[in-house]
């Protein structure tokens, strides 16, 4: 496995984003690099995440399909419908006693 150190992972992040992008660039997996961050304590960008995902909904909203959304924003077709359904979702209630 690739010996990534911590500083640079975070320096890694900021110009690569991506897990995958990481791990194409060394030739490892995305999720050795996910399993590399929780060993250094590195959370990923959740604020960037939380912004993609209301602008996929939003253009979701507007018509726009899909994989034109996926093109777009440069993810999966898969990535972009679990986001759009977990838009949709209910908020979890709790348990009836």
């Amino acid at each position: 496995m690739a010996r990534i150190s911590k500083v640079e992972l975070i320096k890694l992040q900021k110009t690569l984003k991506t897990d995958a992008a990481i791990g194409e660039k060394f030739g490892i997996s995305r999720q050795a690099v996910h399993q590399m961050r929780q060993k250094y304590g590195i959370d990923y960008n959740k604020g960037k995440n939380k912004e993609r995902n209301e602008k996929i909904a939003a253009l979701y909203k507007k018509g726009v399909a899909g994989t034109e959304i996926a093109d777009q924003l440069d993810v999966s077709i898969s990535q972009v419908y679990r986001i759009i359904n977990l838009d949709k979702k209910p908020a979890k209630k709790g348990k009836k006693k």
